[in-house]
């Protein structure tokens, strides 16, 4: 791996961490054709990291307001003033980021599974899951437009999202379209949808990485620690752009445009990998 292939990488993870397109179907596919096979488990972690960076400057009023109201729930609990019905929407959100996030716990003990499909230099499995998104995508665009905000979530539709986002964890299913999507389903807004959508990453991309740094760090592997803060940069600053980019496309109602895109993609996929698999062939771009 060189430094125009984290660059590269750390590009594709801040625009399609964003974008409801797989950033680790993009990242699998990326690293397919670049034949990128060591360290690809790290170097995603890392990317990740990065883009968690952006949103935490993105939505830093909001993720604060919900730090704040953590240990003010602790207070208001040991003091009798705690009430379920009359949370403000920091605190309702801060507690169905929570329930959602609780929901990828017994994931956890399946995670090899998941990331078995990154890196095994088939890309079939991920032109099927980008057509998954597809779908998705183009559902979410024809149901009804909810009127739910942050304070009037529910614990069902936590559970639901939280659900998404345990299927999201196959390279190829976004997770911010299938949460987004989710959030939709269940009535909540549009703005209210991709706000609680980007902030549930949080826990989950940074518990993700604090696993896989470990076991990292464990083994005997050599890592450029240059050529990952590179991306890690890189990936943090696109990921600034991703999410303007994000928000101008919710104010004009363009996220169809993914659904097509992604579809696309998955059949591309799909063919290539056929054709590799037929032939015997691997495509693979040299920088």
């Amino acid at each position: 791996m060189d430094y125009i292939s984290i660059i590269i990488q750390g590009i594709i993870q801040g625009l399609t961490e964003f974008l409801p397109v797989s950033s680790s179907g993009h990242l699998s596919v990326a690293q397919h054709f670049m034949n990128i096979g060591e360290n690809t488990l790290i170097t995603s972690v890392v990317l990740h990291l990065g883009t968690l960076l952006a949103v935490f400057i993105a939505f830093f009023p909001t993720i604060w307001g919900m730090i704040k109201e953590f240990f003010l729930t602790i207070k208001d609990i040991f003091t009798g003033k705690f009430s379920w019905k009359n949370m403000n929407a920091n605190r309702r959100m801060m507690f169905m980021v929570i329930i959602s996030t609780a929901m990828l716990v017994p994931v956890y003990f399946f995670k090899d599974f998941f990331t078995g499909f990154e890196g095994d230099n088939d890309i079939i499995f991920e032109g099927f899951a980008f057509i998954f998104t597809a779908i998705l995508l183009f559902m979410s665009d024809k149901c009804i437009k909810g009127n739910k905000t942050g304070d009037k979530m529910k614990v069902a539709d936590a559970v639901a999202i939280g659900a998404m986002q345990c299927v999201a964890l196959f390279p190829g299913v976004s997770r911010s379209g299938s949460t987004t999507a989710a959030g939709l389903f269940c009535g909540l807004t549009k703005e209210t949808a991709v706000t609680f959508s980007f902030i549930l990453g949080i826990p989950a991309i940074l518990g993700g990485s604090v696993l896989e740094i470990g076991d990292a760090l464990k083994s005997n592997v050599e890592l450029d620690w240059v050529q990952l803060g590179i991306g890690f940069v890189v990936s943090a600053a696109v990921g600034l752009l991703a999410i303007a980019l994000v928000k101008w496309l919710l104010k004009k109602d363009r996220f169809k445009i993914f659904g097509f895109y992604t579809a696309i993609l998955g059949l591309a996929c799909i063919g290539i990998g056929a054709y590799e698999l037929a032939t015997g062939s691997h495509f693979v771009f040299v920088f």
